[in-house]
């Protein structure tokens, strides 16, 4: 994957902050292996004494905070913290769902090594609001607004609502072909179709919080080109004329 220069990421910036528009597949820190790059290497080659005030998965695009001196990193992480940030995603979901502020409260448990589950009596409290966006004829675009900051946790509660992410294998999401889209797909000889989108189909799409002199601030970011394509494709073979 060809990485952008670290400047064409930056959405948002002054003084005290960056905000970046993180493409998919780069690890937001350093993975255990020290191998490959990441997102922490790459705002420390821009600003040495930059830190990241939260995590998107690998997978994961979108918006990203990054405080440029330790008050602002103390400031943007107590708002994370209490839960006054406003986190808004977007997400291309299988099947029709019809959510209207959809309010989902289940504790999720971290297990290690990447897995979570529900867990009502030893898991950390979790809370995510639900809106439809647009809907397609098999697919829909949700706004997920996660009150909390738990691992994985849109993906989990989306999947306790029968909702799964497209391609999100860990949670039972298939692959979008578009075969199974368009009449009259075929494929060339000795080729083998691949999913429109190769991630699960989640973006970070704004953030609002309060600045240091205490101004209110959104930022919100662009979908990433294999997110936008997915959602062209949905519109022109799958949309609801």
């Amino acid at each position: 994957m060809k990485i952008p220069p670290f400047k064409e990421l930056i959405l948002f910036e002054n003084d005290d902050l960056i905000t970046v528009n993180k493409p998919p597949f780069l690890s937001t820190l350093d993975e255990r292996s020290g191998e490959g790059q990441s997102m922490l290497r790459l705002v420390k080659s821009y600003h040495e004494d930059a830190q990241i005030c939260h995590r998107l998965d690998k997978e994961t695009s979108g918006v990203l905070l990054i405080a440029k001196h330790s008050a602002a990193y103390r400031h943007f992480s107590m708002q994370f913290e209490h839960r006054e940030m406003d986190k808004v995603y977007h997400a291309v979901l299988e099947g029709i769902h019809d959510f209207k502020d959809l309010r989902v409260n289940l504790p999720i448990q971290n297990l290690g090594k990447g897995h979570v589950k529900i867990d009502r009596r030893e898991g950390k409290k979790a809370e995510t609001i639900f809106n439809t966006v647009r809907l397609f004829r098999h697919y829909t675009l949700a706004e997920c607004r996660p009150l909390t900051g738990r691992m994985h946790q849109i993906r989990i509660h989306l999947a306790t609502q029968r909702a799964v992410i497209c391609n999100d294998e860990q949670y039972g999401g298939k692959p979008v072909y578009l075969s199974s889209l368009k009449r009259n797909y075929h494929l060339g000889r000795g080729e083998e179709e691949q999913s429109i989108i190769m991630r699960f189909a989640l973006h970070a799409f704004s953030l609002s919080f309060r600045l240091m002199d205490d101004e209110k601030k959104t930022v919100t970011a662009p979908y990433p080109k294999d997110f936008a394509t997915l959602l062209k494709v949905l519109d022109k073979f799958d949309g609801i004329s």
